[in-house]
């Protein structure tokens, strides 16, 4: 019985450090204008959307795909600027040149951290 119970709790360990190992850090930033969009052009695809920057953007071959994306703290003078939510969104368009990762639409970035810090760090998957 014992063995079963440290069986349990070693599975338990290495699938919360797998699960931990999965996300990616970055950098996320936000937009407002959604249309037209490097992916998708004229054709909106509601608000929970993000630009790829350029470490992700891979010749467009993102566009489409979606991402979970979690604040993991501040990256300027604004303290605790986390909800603890995370957000899902999808890949629309290009940020060439942006000093983020991920650039989310306003109403995501909300979801998931204070907009007044204008720029955090995140983890973040492909889902």
């Amino acid at each position: 019985m014992m063995q079963k119970s440290i069986l349990i709790i070693m599975a338990a360990i290495v699938a919360t450090l797998s699960s931990v190992a999965y996300a990616t850090p970055g950098i996320a930033t936000f937009y407002t204008t959604y249309t037209p969009s490097a992916c998708f052009g004229n054709n909106g695809q509601g608000v929970m959307i993000a630009a790829a920057g350029d470490a992700l953007w891979d010749n467009g071959a993102v566009c489409g795909k979606m991402f979970n994306v979690k604040c993991t703290g501040a990256r300027n003078a604004v303290p605790h600027p986390c909800t603890g939510e995370s957000v899902t969104v999808k890949i629309v368009d290009h940020c060439p040149g942006c000093p983020s990762t991920i650039d989310l639409s306003r109403e995501a970035f909300t979801q998931i951290a204070n907009p007044v810090a204008g720029i955090i760090n995140i983890d973040y998957h492909q889902v």
